[in-house]
């Protein structure tokens, strides 16, 4: 596999650095900070050498096919300030190996994802003080891969572009770090088997905004999407959903979560909870389908552990 690397990086730095907002007026995804990531790939040449370049607008043709049938992948990570004023990122690899996945499923050239990591490492290194230096907020990372390919038909693409931007952030919801409510859509679904469920890729997104503003206008901050007749619980349109519940019967307490069977995505922090329950075998862990009528059985019978 051919693929750009660190080696190859260059670096490019802003002679008119952008001034930054007091965490307390950020706006998550609203502003960005001087520097991105960029490498072009095509079919003829391959991958150009990586570039550290300041912040600024792409020039893509109107008939790039990213514009007209959704060949657009992506990533969301963050990077943090430790207790020793160090720069830390959240199991990045497993963003990296994911973009991956969703490369090969939108049939994207491939790329060698522990070099992709150690380029943002770069990155964030450029704009270390873009980190916000408070609880609750950090620098939020946006790797994204779109087709450029000038081409209105529905094939692979022969031109892409990897990018990377990032974002000082603070909550991702106005009710800030307060709970959120859910809307679970029994007409709707975000994915179904067989299809691209798994995979963070625009399609995905896009069609959910019309439901995720009908939920808001009910007074909900989210969707809580099911799918089938059975109206089996997925995922909410920006998270994992997990119960911790007793079970029926007296039975001890379980902490369930859908599986992956293909409809829902393989989150970052949902495996980490899962890895770290299993450690810690104070409950039952469950991947396993589990219904909505399950979830207000166990709400109406007092069964469903509320933790603040």
């Amino acid at each position: 596999m051919a693929s750009f690397t660190r080696a190859q990086l260059t670096v490019e730095k802003t002679s008119t650095p952008k001034h930054k907002l007091e965490p307390s007026k950020l706006v998550f995804g609203n502003s960005f900070t001087d520097h991105m990531l960029e490498t072009d790939w095509s079919e003829k040449a391959g991958w150009t050498a990586p570039t550290i370049r300041p912040f600024h607008d792409l020039v893509i043709s109107p008939a790039a096919s990213c514009l007209h049938y959704a060949l657009q992948g992506f990533e969301g990570l963050k990077a943090y300030v430790d207790e020793e004023g160090r720069a830390r990122m959240f199991r990045p690899d497993m963003n990296v190996r994911r973009m991956l996945k969703s490369a090969q499923r939108l049939c994207f050239p491939e790329f060698d994802p522990e070099q992709l990591l150690e380029c943002m490492k770069e990155l964030v290194k450029v704009d270390r003080d873009w980190i916000p230096n408070q609880f609750g907020y950090s620098l939020y990372l946006r790797p994204t891969m779109i087709s450029t390919h000038p081409f209105l038909g529905v094939a692979p693409s022969k031109h892409v572009k990897l990018f990377v931007i990032m974002s000082p952030v603070g909550p991702y919801y106005k009710e800030g770090f307060s709970a959120v409510s859910l809307y679970a859509d029994t007409t709707h679904v975000r994915a179904w088997p067989g299809g691209s469920g798994d995979s963070k890729i625009g399609p995905n997104y896009g069609p959910t905004i019309l439901h995720q503003v009908s939920a808001a206008k009910k007074g909900y901050s989210q969707v809580l999407w099911l799918i089938g007749k059975e109206h089996y619980v997925t995922e909410v349109g920006t998270m994992n959903q997990f119960f911790l519940w007793r079970e029926k019967n007296g039975g001890g307490l379980e902490l369930v979560t859908a599986p992956l069977d293909g409809t829902i995505l393989p989150g970052v922090t949902r495996d980490s909870i899962l890895t770290l329950c299993r450690e810690w075998n104070e409950f039952k862990v469950s991947e396993r389908p589990y219904t909505m009528k399950e979830v207000v059985e166990a709400v109406h019978e007092g069964r469903v552990s509320f933790l603040y």
